[in-house]
C-alpha cells in the first residue's frame, strides 16, 4: 500500500495497530493500517541501513518494495500533535479539523493527534516521557512530532500565525536540515532536531537570543548529569552559534525572525548529536568513554531540560537585559583571551593584527582589545565558513 494511501485510512475510528509485515506486502481487499512506530521504524531503518532494518521487524521483507513506500512517503509529511494540558489538547484537535498547516512547496501533510496511537510507549520520540519531564508555563507545552520532515524550522515558521507561541517541532530525520548562511546541516538519526517559536518586541535584543539559546542548552545537559549523577560532558559554546564537545562540534543552532505587528516573530532552531557518532562525535559515544553507568541520553530528557532552562533564562533576558547571563555565558564558550587575527582597511589597505577577546559587546558581536589597548568590535567579513578568519575590527570610541 502506498504511504499516501495507508495515511488516509487513519482515523480516530481506525486506531493504529502492528499488522503483520505479510499483509503490508500482499494488502488484503480491505485497508490496513501501520503502526505510527513501525512506520517510523521502517522508513528511517531504509534509509541507513538494512540489516537494522530486519533486526528491528524481526522477519523477511521484500527490500525493493519498502523501499519505494519510504521513498513515496518523502511527498508527505506525517505530523503528531501532542499537548501537556487539556488546553493544548483542545487545541490540537481545531488544529487537526482546520487543516491548515503546510510546508514550503505545498507538501502534502497528514496529521494525527497523539491519543489516536495504540502503544505510545513504542514512540521513536516517546511524547508522555517528554511531557511528563516539562515544567514550563509557556514553552513546549504544544509538541510537533514526525519521523520524517524536510526541515522543523520549516514547520514552525511556515505555520508561525497559526500556532501557540512556544510550540516546538521535533523530526528524527530531516532530509533538508540547515544552518547558518543556507549552510546544510546533516540531521542522520539520531540526532536531536527540533524548532520552536517565540516573539519579541525589541529589535536590538534579537540578535542576543541565539546566545541565550547555546546557553540553555549546555546548562540542561549539566543538569541532566547531575540529576543522573554522570561526570559533567563539558559541551561549550564557539561564538556565535556552535555546540563543541572536545574540540568537535556537536550541535548548532539557528534563530531566523520576521517582522509583523510590531513584534518580531523568532524560529530558534537546534540541532545536537546525541546518538549519532557521525560526522563528528555525540553525547552518548563521549559519556561511554568516561562512565560505565548503563544511563544514556535521550532527546526527551534534553529538550524537556531544556526548555525547563530557557524559559527561566528568556524571562532574565528580556526582563532585564543580557548582562544577567553574560558571566555564565563567558563560562561556557570557548573564547575568553582568545587572540586572534584581525583586519583593518587603512588608507585602502588591509592590514592584519591580533587582538584578545575580552567578552561581548552590547551589539553582540565580540568585544576584544588590541595590544595597543584600543577596545574594538570583531565583526565576521560575511565570507567565510569559520567566522574567526576574516574577522573585521571596528574601533570603539
Amino acid at each position: 500500500m502506498p504511504f499516501t494511501s495507508f495515511l488516509r485510512c487513519l482515523s480516530p475510528q481506525n486506531p493504529l495497530s502492528f499488522p503483520s509485515l505479510r499483509k503490508l506486502l500482499h494488502p488484503p481487499k480491505k485497508p490496513c493500517s501501520l503502526s505510527l512506530p513501525l512506520a517510523a521504524s521502517v522508513f528511517q531503518c531504509l534509509l541507513t541501513d538494512q540489516a537494522e532494518c530486519k533486526r528491528k521487524l524481526g522477519r523477511k521483507f521484500e527490500f525493493g518494495l519498502l523501499c519505494s513506500l519510504a521513498m513515496d512517503s518523502q511527498s508527505t509529511s506525517l505530523l503528531v500533535l501532542c499537548g501537556k494540558s487539556s488546553a493544548e489538547i483542545e487545541f490540537a484537535k481545531s488544529l487537526k479539523a482546520k487543516n491548515t498547516l503546510k510546508l514550503p512547496d505545498n507538501g502534502e501533510v497528514s496529521i494525527l493527534l497523539h491519543p489516536e496511537i495504540e502503544k505510545p510507549e513504542e514512540e521513536p520520540f516517546q511524547m508522555d516521557l517528554f511531557m511528563s519531564s516539562l515544567s514550563t508555563n509557556t514553552f513546549g507545552r504544544f509538541l510537533i512530532w514526525s519521523p520524517q520532515l524536510p526541515s522543523t524550522h520549516d514547520v514552525v515558521s511556515q505555520n508561525f500565525c497559526e500556532l501557540p507561541i512556544g510550540t516546538v517541532c521535533v523530526a528524527d530525520v530531516q532530509l533538508k536540515g540547515r544552518g547558518r548562511s543556507k549552510n546544510k546541516w546533516e540531521s542522520p538519526r539520531g540526532c536531536l532536531l527540533f524548532s520552536f517559536t517565540l516573539q519579541m518586541e525589541d529589535g536590538r535584543t534579537v540578535p542576543l537570543l541565539q546566545y541565550v539559546v547555546s546557553l540553555a542548552i549546555t546548562e540542561a545537559i549539566k543538569s541532566i548529569c547531575d540529576s543522573k549523577g554522570l561526570p559533567h560532558l563539558d559541551v561549550k559554546i564557539k561564538w556565535p552559534n556552535d555546540l563543541y564537545l572536545n574540540g568537535l562540534k556537536v550541535g548548532g543552532i539557528l534563530c531566523t525572525s520576521t517582522y509583523k505587528s510590531r513584534k518580531f516573530n523568532v524560529s530558534a532552531g537546534i540541532g545536537l548529536n546525541v546518538d549519532n557518532e557521525k560526522p563528528t562525535t555525540c553525547l552518548n559515544a563521549v559519556l561511554r568513554e568516561l562512565s560505565s553507568v548503563a544511563y544514556q541520553f535521550r532527546r526527551e530528557d534534553i529538550v524537556a531540560a531544556f526548555f525547563n532552562k530557557f524559559e527561566t533564562f528568556f524571562s532574565l533576558f528580556i526582563n532585564q537585559g543580557f548582562q544577567t547571563l553574560e558571566e555564565l555565558y563567558c563560562k561556557t564558550w570557548l573564547h575568553s583571551g582568545q587572540r586572534v587575527i584581525v583586519q583593518e582597511n587603512i588608507e585602502g589597505q588591509m592590514v592584519e593584527n591580533v587582538v584578545t577577546i575580552q567578552g561581548l559587546a552590547s551589539s553582540g558581536y565580540l568585544l576584544a582589545i588590541g595590544d595597543d589597548g584600543q577596545m574594538c568590535e570583531l565583526h565576521p567579513d560575511g565570507n567565510s565558513f569559520d567566522f574567526f578568519k576574516g574577522l573585521i575590527r571596528r574601533k570603539l570610541e
